[in-house]
């Protein structure tokens, strides 16, 4: 697809937002927008949101009430296509279960996920919906985590939202783009985070590049 002079909206965590770019113009969704020449690429980004909202409000009401699909009316209708990266802080301090595929209520994270692409496919019919998982990533402590640093406070691990998010999308049909298993970017390798990742969460300047360069070449395949 010709992106050339077109607009996508970008919703997102933290990594959307840009935190771990030195600059707005570092991060992923900037790079991209030069990549394939959008005329716009709307940031709507916000650190420490989920795709599942908490029933136990940890970060105040202003990440409660900004929880994906409660974001979604706000963002522009006329653009030509949409791309959601989230699910790490689901995993990394969100309190709605895991669920299941047969989930419809927001209650859950499949729910939550399955409830997002349906308001997207209902506010973009006909345009390109494009679905990220989420990067590896280490835990922030001991507390948290397994010797891999791929478990947290639920019990889950990250696999298992990254899976989900791959079941949801394909049950509709929305491309993904699988940066789990492609972007290249493993922090549990020591050279990799101190190159791509040194905070062990958010890609530096070159991790936010190598993002966008993933991202450009899958939609211009589309």
């Amino acid at each position: 697809m010709n992106w050339n002079g077109k607009v996508i909206n970008f919703l997102g965590d933290s990594i959307t937002q840009g935190v771990g770019a030195s600059c707005p113009e570092a991060r992923y969704v900037s790079q991209t927008k030069e990549l394939l020449n959008l005329a716009a690429a709307n940031n709507y980004g916000i650190s420490a949101t989920r795709i599942a909202p908490r029933k136990h409000p940890n970060h105040g009401d202003y990440v409660e009430e900004n929880w994906f699909g409660n974001r979604v009316e706000s963002m522009d209708p006329d653009a030509d296509g949409v791309v959601v990266f989230g699910g790490t802080n689901d995993f990394g301090h969100g309190d709605a279960p895991l669920g299941s595929m047969s989930d419809t209520t927001d209650d859950t994270f499949y729910g939550a996920m399955k409830n997002l692409c349906l308001k997207l496919i209902n506010r973009y019919p006909g345009k390109p919906i494009v679905i990220l998982t989420p990067l590896h990533r280490c835990s922030e402590d001991n507390i948290f985590g397994d010797e891999k640093g791929h478990k947290m406070a639920l019990g889950v691990p990250l696999s298992a939202f990254v899976q989900a998010i791959r079941e949801v999308a394909a049950y509709y049909s929305l491309p993904v783009l699988d940066l789990w298993a492609v972007s290249g970017i493993q922090p549990n390798v020591p050279v990799i985070k101190e190159k791509l990742m040194p905070d062990g969460l958010h890609p530096n300047d070159a991790g936010h590049r190598l993002v966008a360069e993933r991202l450009a070449g899958f939609l211009n395949a589309l």
